[in-house]
This record gives C-alpha cells, sequence and structure tokens, in this order.
C-alpha cells in the first residue's frame, strides 16, 4: 500500500489542500486533482476510479472531495479505511466543510495528514490519537512547570527572610554602637544574641520593651529607657530620613515604642511600598476569583473561565494574542443530570472566530442552529457531584480589535539623571468590567521612585518594580493615567510592562442561556460563573 497524496478539491477540480508523501512536483499533483472530476462518472456510486497510472480513493463531503491518490498496486481495503480516518479528522476540525473553513485551517490538517500516513504507508493510530497530537497537551509538563514554580517561590521567600535577618542584624549593630557612645546600661550587649531572653524589671525605671522580628533570626533587644535629665535620650525620635530597606521593614516590623506626641497621618501613596510582599510576581494568575462575589450554585451550575495571553508593542500593535476557554459542567441533583444546556447567542466576530471543541461523549454543535451541549446517547446521564469539562474552545489572532486593554507607557528622560514615565490605560472592550487591575512597570537597578496624585501603588520586592492598583475599571470609569519620576536616563528600562487583573464576563460573550431537560424539554434554573484573566499581558 503506497499513498502517493492525500487532498481535498472542490466538486469543480479546484485544489485546496493536498499533502504528498512521495516526490511529486506541485503541477503534477494540480493536474492530477484537476482530472479527477472530470473521471467520475455521473450517478456513479463506487469510492474510487483508476486510470493508467495511479487510482483515486475518494468520499464527498458536502461540496468537497476528500481524496487519496495511491497506486495502482496498493490495498484498496486499506486504502477505504485510511480514507475514512481521513475525513473524519476534517470534520473534527472544521466546523464546517467548506472551503474558507478548510484553507483557514490548513495548516492543522497538514499536520494532521501527517500523523496519519508517513512516507506512504498507515499509521497505526486513531481519531483520539491524533486530536492528542494536534492539542500537544503535556500532562508531565504540566506538574514539572507546577513544581518550578514551587521551587522558585520557596527561594524567593528563603532570599527574603535571609534578608531580613540580615537587616534586623545590622539595626542590632547600630542600636549596640549608640548604646555604648552614651552612658546608658543596654541590654542586648550582655544578653543578646540567638537565644530566647525576657527583659528583667528594674526598680528605677520601667520594663524596657521587647524588639522582636517575624524573620529566621531570634535576635532580641530592650530599649533602653529615656534619662529624665538633659542626657541622650536613645530612640526618642526617627532619623529625618531612612533608606529603602526601612521604608520596607516598617510594614513586617512592630513600631517603636515613642514618648513624643503622635504623628500625623500619613498619606496612602507613602506607605504604599509596604503591601510589595503580598505582590505576586507578574504573570501569575490570581488564585480563584479575586475580588469578584461569588455565585450561588443551582443544581446546575456552569464554570466558564477563559485565558487570555496577550503581547502588545510599545506602539500598540499585537505581537500574539490567544484565547483559551472552557466550561465545566456541574450537576448536583441526579433528576437533572439528563439536561441540555444552550448557548447564548454570539456576536459576529465571536461566532466566527471561536473554535470549539467538545468531549467525546457531546453532540456536535448542529450547523446553522443553537449551539447546545448535550449527550450524544440520549439515554445517558450526566455525572451526578463531580465536574465535566463539556466544551473548549479557542481564538488565535493579531486582531488590534480584540484587544480588550490599552496600555501606553511613555518615560521622557531629563537632563538631571532623572527620567518622567507617564503611563495611562483604557479600556477598549466597553462589555468588560476588570477587577483588582494592576500594572507593574520594571524600575531601573537601585531606584526608588515618586509618584503624583493619590493613586495607589506599591513596590514589588520580587521583581524591583511599581504596582499600580485600580480596584474597578468598567464603562464609567474606562481610562486611568499615573505619572511618577525615579532616577534612570534608559528608556527601554521601564519595559515590558506587566497587566494583570479578573472579570467576570467573557471576552466574545460566551454564556449559557438556559437548561432544559431532555426528555420533558422543560426550563429548569441554572447558574453560572464567569472568569477572564489573562495568562500573559505585557507590552514589549
Amino acid at each position: 500500500m503506497v499513498v502517493l497524496a492525500a487532498s481535498i478539491c472542490t466538486k469543480a477540480g479546484k485544489p485546496l489542500v493536498s499533502r504528498q508523501f512521495r516526490e511529486l512536483s506541485r503541477a503534477r499533483i494540480e493536474s492530477l486533482l484537476t482530472s479527477f472530476t472530470t473521471l467520475i462518472p455521473p450517478n456513479s456510486q463506487h469510492t474510487s476510479v483508476e486510470t493508467a497510472e495511479v487510482r483515486y480513493v475518494y468520499q464527498p463531503l458536502d461540496d468537497l472531495y476528500v481524496l487519496l491518490v495511491t497506486n495502482k498496486a496498493s490495498n484498496i481495503l486499506q486504502d477505504i479505511g485510511t480514507l475514512h480516518l481521513v475525513a473524519r479528522v476534517v470534520s473534527d476540525t472544521c466546523r464546517t466543510p467548506d472551503e474558507r473553513e478548510i484553507l483557514a485551517h490548513a495548516f492543522t490538517l497538514l499536520a494532521a495528514f501527517d500523523e496519519i500516513v508517513s512516507l506512504g504507508y498507515r499509521e497505526n493510530i486513531n481519531l483520539m490519537q491524533v486530536r492528542n497530537v494536534l492539542e500537544m497537551d503535556s500532562h508531565e509538563e504540566k506538574i514539572q512547570e507546577i513544581i518550578a514554580r514551587n521551587k522558585e517561590a520557596e527561594a524567593k521567600e528563603e532570599l527574603k527572610r535571609r534578608a531580613k535577618a540580615l537587616e534586623m542584624q545590622r539595626r542590632e549593630q547600630q542600636r549596640r554602637g549608640q548604646g555604648g557612645s552614651g552612658g546608658v546600661g543596654y541590654l542586648g550587649s550582655a544578653y543578646g544574641g540567638s537565644g530566647s531572653y525576657s527583659p528583667v524589671p528594674r526598680q528605677a525605671s520601667p520594663a524596657p520593651t521587647p524588639f522582636a522580628s517575624s524573620g529566621t533570626s531570634s535576635t532580641v533587644t530592650a530599649k533602653a529607657p529615656a534619662f529624665k535629665g538633659s542626657g541622650m535620650k536613645l530612640g526618642a525620635t526617627k532619623k529625618a530620613k531612612n533608606d529603602i530597606l526601612d521604608a520596607m521593614g516598617a510594614a513586617d516590623e512592630p513600631a517603636e515604642p515613642e514618648p513624643e506626641p503622635e504623628a500625623a497621618p500619613t498619606p496612602a501613596a507613602a506607605v504604599a511600598p509596604a503591601a510589595a510582599a503580598n505582590t505576586p510576581p507578574p504573570g501569575v494568575i490570581p488564585a480563584g476569583r479575586g475580588s469578584l462575589p461569588e455565585v450561588p450554585k443551582a443544581g446546575i451550575h456552569a464554570q466558564i473561565r477563559e485565558t487570555l495571553s496577550l503581547s502588545l508593542t510599545r506602539e500598540g500593535g499585537v505581537k500574539a494574542l490567544e484565547l483559551r476557554g472552557e466550561l465545566n459542567l456541574v450537576i448536583s441533583q441526579a433528576p437533572l443530570a439528563k439536561a441540555k444546556l444552550v448557548l447564548a447567542p454570539l456576536g459576529a466576530t465571536g461566532a466566527t472566530a471561536l473554535q470549539f471543541k467538545q468531549h467525546p461523549n457531546v453532540a456536535k454543535f448542529a450547523p446553522g442552529g443553537d449551539r447546545a451541549i448535550a449527550l450524544k446517547d440520549k439515554s445517558r446521564s450526566f455525572p451526578v457531584g463531580q465536574p465535566l469539562g463539556v466544551l473548549k474552545w479557542r481564538y488565535a489572532d493579531k486582531d488590534e480589535a480584540v484587544v480588550p486593554l490599552s496600555i501606553n507607557c511613555w518615560p521622557t528622560p531629563n537632563n538631571d539623571g532623572t527620567c518622567d514615565v507617564n503611563i495611562e490605560y483604557e479600556l477598549e472592550a466597553s462589555q468588560l468590567t476588570l477587577h483588582d487591575l494592576t500594572i507593574s512597570i520594571p524600575l531601573p537597578t537601585g531606584s526608588y521612585p515618586t509618584v503624583a496624585g493619590d493613586a495607589q501603588w506599591s513596590l514589588n520586592v520580587h521583581t524591583h518594580a511599581l504596582d499600580w492598583r485600580v480596584p474597578l475599571v468598567d464603562g464609567d470609569s474606562p481610562s486611568g493615567s499615573l505619572e511618577f519620576s525615579v532616577a534612570g536616563h534608559d528608556p527601554s528600562a521601564f519595559f515590558p510592562v506587566h497587566c494583570g487583573w479578573v472579570s467576570d464576563s467573557s471576552l466574545f460573550g460566551v454564556q449559557v442561556a438556559e437548561a432544559r431537560l431532555v426528555e420533558s424539554n422543560e426550563a429548569v434554573e441554572v447558574s453560572q460563573e464567569v472568569t477572564l484573566v489573562p495568562e500573559l499581558y505585557v507590552v514589549s
């Protein structure tokens, strides 16, 4: 058995897709496919036709022909089996078997043909195996990625603990030096260290307040009481200017008692770097649904989750855009197990651009009809009490009209060695509401920003970036801007800009419109929770 080519052509003889497994020139294969339709006799019920050189094994598919070009010595029974598998792959890959869909999925079809036939001989493979190869989804790879992320998180936490311990030791040494220069008895030099220590109260003065760190170091120091005379008062006033580490460390350490009057409230922007330790690295999807409210679950509950990967240029162009979505069905009541779900109609862009994949036990969408999710075998039921992935969809293109949020970062160097950075965002998809928006702008090494206004921001200690947070972005407040200055002169140091958020709407409006029982066609209550998060949203 030698298959020379696997091809798809129209009934008028126009070649659409062809994969040659032996050396055939383009002119030769076009000539064979063009002459193929003229060889089929009218009202023929056969599935093969021969010439003096080759044999055509074909199968009609609506207005197309799926055919194999073989030599005359090949086994026609095996050729027919191969042809049936090729036709099933074409039907599974394309929503409708027409010329437009075939050309849109040409590369996927060619890859599938290579999996079925190798060097002219049929491979021992079935449709499910072809699907797995085309999806390139590896469970082992996902496990290794999870392990790698966990190791990175553990290493960062360990570095953070060690940095805090070193900082506490540095402060301890500074306090010891100050205590030795004054005439105050300082217990830290005699009792301080890594062991446990409880300060002993004295009759002449109140018990000193211990100062402890929440890190790995257990060094404890006591603050000496202030003299009532004109002697030096240790720790009575704070320094006028602290370094960056002091500003960051103040978030995790208990404040020392102050004998002087209470200071004025600190603005939110000034203490914002304290929240940097809770900021996840850029590009990481936040766990759960963020600040989105919980959805009460009905007897039939649909979980719709979409992840968006988007890479933009600094000028706003699209480098790569991919959307992946899945619908998990959870039925908690046995009488509702035999049900079907009907999706809401999609817009013009989503109806033509989204590629849907159903679970093998779920019936495919009827061409031109409603997108209904129901089991192929009506006598069977959905599992009760456990989630089942029934539908997946994908979109990949470079259409700028699909971008949900545009980000413009504009660094302007100054003559004094600083740089003014203006960054703004604008909601392009007005149907979406974005919660917990975080825009992360990297900063030059060793620099600290001065932010204008009262925006919510923090310093990310993991990536040394400024994280700008906006709780809500919707149609009423679709845009915002932030301005800050920082030491530096290279505009490229402020890229790539990462962005993260969570939304309770689908990008193309995928949602469940209604649910009905299969046997009685009775409408039943259905609940759904929709989550859209960016897996990667970067401007570089």
